[in-house]
């Protein structure tokens, strides 16, 4: 994340720093570090929670940006990773209406997670959710209809799912009855195992 809003509540010294060129160029050596000993490195929050003056812990952020700025600030120290060979990402439970996902999250955005991401950004690595118990998606959509919608919009990993048990037979309830093809959960399955 970019640290560009003095009033955010959430990120501050959890980024590298305000200029987008130099947390991506930290970024990239953290990334290069970590995967070079072992350990899968993971963005962090996409597509950038640096620009909200709202805790995702406590309700839904809105950041009222275009994609023009995104492209010049937020996602810049995302493609710098991604071109790293960074494996791995985690969403951020913000909505961000100018990338075209409306007021959803983007934890469950198909604009966000899989057409910005995977298709824009060249994103082939595994995505995680943010945890699905903060109140930014908890609040506002059923607990297992919303890792559904997390998986349907490219997560692979649904992370902290405030009932386990509910967020299975949900994943598994949306497989039998088709909206998510056994082949996409597969897909997922892979990723990790490798």
């Amino acid at each position: 994340d970019v640290n560009s809003n003095p009033e955010n509540p959430i990120i501050n010294i959890r980024s590298f720093g305000e200029d987008p060129d130099a947390v991506a160029a930290m970024g990239v050596s953290f990334v290069r570090g970590l995967q070079e000993h072992g350990v899968v490195a993971t963005g962090k929050h996409f597509p950038g929670h640096g620009d909200t003056e709202v805790d995702s812990h406590l309700a839904l952020p809105i950041t009222r940006v275009q994609r023009e700025r995104m492209d010049s600030v937020e996602l810049v120290p995302f493609r710098a990773a991604i071109d790293a060979g960074m494996r791995g990402m985690m969403s951020a439970h913000i909505a961000v209406p100018g990338l075209g996902g409306g007021f959803l999250p983007s934890t469950l955005s198909g604009e966000v997670l899989n057409d910005l991401l995977r298709t824009d950004l060249g994103f082939n690595g595994i995505v995680f959710t943010d945890a699905m118990d903060m109140s930014a998606v908890n609040r506002l959509y059923p607990r297992g209809e919303a890792s559904v919608m997390a998986v349907l919009a490219g997560a692979d990993v649904i992370l902290m799912p405030p009932n386990v048990r509910q967020a299975i037979e949900a994943m598994l309830g949306a497989v039998a009855d088709g909206r998510i093809a056994e082949a996409r959960i597969d897909r997922s399955v892979i990723k990790l195992l490798r």
